[in-house]
């Protein structure tokens, strides 16, 4: 990681005043010195009538290489503090000169940012052209809108995903969340809603890649590239590999840039976060270098607090929205983890992916039971949305309870009725799968965009026994019910010239007929 270093007076080659980029230069005049490193938590004194405040940005001077950039965490006693370091600490000594820069770490933001890779203090990654040295800051620590300037959802988030936009839509200026554990589609999910809304999305997207692999974000990267985003796009990663308290702070930095547009430049904002786990995560490793006594399964006592200070700022203020989708990672697919429940309770949608699904090959493996969205009222989406998406759920809920039964007796024990409806709640969740853009590359299969009235209209038929006589096959991994239609009456030549006036659909490619 390079750093630049300037003196406050901006004379470079100052070593006794030089700060790290991304850092203010105004008061960079208090100097102490460490006397303790304990990996990434620095010990470090300084004159009593000059302590630096909590959450001050501190740059500690190496011997060789750029400065390390530091925040106060704690103040130990009338001289000292204890900073986190949000790089490297590897070679540090004691009596290393420190400096305190007169307030919270600030990044660049602004117009400058579109197209770059940034990292937690703002430094590019990408490899391109260096920041514009006007380009302006904002420090990452800030309050948030107060509620009476706050704006509320200004509408339905189409997404063009069947079983999302039913069952848990989402809000323009709302949060979602999905929830999954390893392995179960979160990652996919989130690239196929950045792709899915290059076309109906007029605005700036920011996405924080909080503890992800460098290959993620280096296909994120190419992906975006490739489909034309990245113009539009800022891309914050703190990755696995660096200090927890660069994954801890990663989230304010993209935080920041996306409340610039916000308020200054007033446009939408979409901000995705992927995975807020980790920055739980990140919170609980620094909790334990700091020395604090653990709370509920080892998590920081601080818990609900920090997951509140991040999603309390992500508000839409006037007529300006901020969209949140963040993934979430369960560990063991433990849906009761503190972690958990603490994210859940400030979104609006909760998206949770079934491991059981993805198992049966059911993508995007969405569970239309635990799933659920403020949204889903009869005032927000109509009476015939409300309806439908209810009886789909019923339907599916009591094909569940009957999977026991039939694992035992088998299909042909249950009554006339039970058997009818699980037919359909079968049909409904094949025909609630669909083929996305980013996989196309794997599966040969082109992605499906559905409109909400294409997804209304196809429930409502199979829940009306249109579908009963179909195979289910015809309905799996299809876009509309009239792309499953048509691939019903090729795969039965006999009956094509019963159903040829109601086929609206194209022919199926070979993809589709496999």
């Amino acid at each position: 990681m390079t750093m630049t270093e300037e003196s406050p007076d901006g004379t470079p080659g100052t070593p006794a005043t030089s700060l790290p980029s991304g850092q203010s230069n105004q008061a960079a005049t208090v100097q102490g010195s460490v006397i303790a490193v304990r990996g990434a938590v620095v010990d470090i004194a300084f004159d009593a009538m000059t302590l630096p405040l909590i959450e001050e940005s501190l740059s500690i001077i190496a011997d060789d290489g750029p400065p390390i950039i530091a925040e106060v965490q704690a103040q130990l006693d009338e001289s000292t503090v204890r900073a986190l370091a949000l790089q490297s600490t590897n070679g540090l000594r004691r009596g290393a000169p420190v400096y305190a820069t007169g307030g919270p770490i600030q990044v660049p933001v602004g117009e400058a940012m579109l197209g770059r890779l940034i990292d937690v203090a703002g430094t590019p990654g990408d490899r391109g052209a260096p920041l514009p040295p006007d380009v302006p800051r904002r420090p990452i620590h800030r309050e948030p809108p107060p509620l009476s300037s706050q704006g509320a959802a200004t509408g339905i988030f189409a997404t063009g995903i069947k079983i999302i936009d039913l069952l848990t839509p989402l809000a323009q200026g709302g949060k979602a969340a999905m929830f999954g554990g390893a392995g179960v589609g979160k990652t996919v999910l989130v690239m196929e809603l950045i792709h899915a809304m290059v076309e109906r999305y007029q605005g700036i997207s920011v996405f924080a890649g909080v503890g992800e692999r460098t290959r993620e974000g280096h296909e994120m990267l190419l992906d975006m590239r490739g489909s034309g985003v990245l113009p539009r796009t800022v891309l914050v990663y703190g990755q696995m590999n660096e200090p927890p308290g660069a994954r801890w702070r990663v989230p304010l930095t993209a935080l920041t840039v996306a409340e610039y547009f916000r308020d200054e430049r007033h446009q939408n904002v979409l901000l995705l976060m992927d995975n807020v786990f980790r920055f739980v995560q990140a919170g609980a490793e620094v909790s334990g270098l700091l020395g604090r006594l653990p709370s509920r399964v080892g998590y920081q006592p601080t818990l609900a607090s920090e997951v509140a200070a991040l999603q309390e700022r992500i508000v839409s203020v006037g007529d300006v929205s901020v969209t949140a989708i963040e993934a979430v990672y369960v560990p063991a697919d433990d849906f009761t983890d503190p972690a958990v429940t603490t994210i859940a309770s400030h979104v609006d949608s909760m998206v949770v992916l079934s491991r059981s699904m993805a198992a049966e090959g059911m993508y995007p493996a969405i569970d239309p039971i635990a799933s659920s969205s403020v949204l889903l009222d009869p005032l927000v989406v109509g009476e015939a949305h409300a309806a439908i998406a209810t009886e789909v759920r019923r339907t599916i809920e009591h094909y569940r309870e009957l999977q026991d039964v039939i694992s035992l007796l088998g299909v042909e024990e249950l009554g006339s009725d039970d058997r009818r409806i699980v037919g359909r709640a079968r049909r409904l969740q094949r025909f609630l799968t669909q083929p996305f853009a980013v996989t196309e590359a794997f599966t040969g299969v082109p992605g499906r965009s559905v409109a909400v009235a294409d997804t209304l209209a196809g429930c409502k038929a199979i829940l009306a026994g249109e579908c009963d006589s179909w195979q289910e096959n015809s309905l799996y991994m299809v876009g509309t019910l009239d792309e499953a239609r048509a691939r019903e009456n090729a795969s039965h030549p006999a009956a094509q010239t019963v159903a040829s006036t109601s086929v609206t659909a194209a022919a199926p490619t070979p993809s589709d007929a496999k």
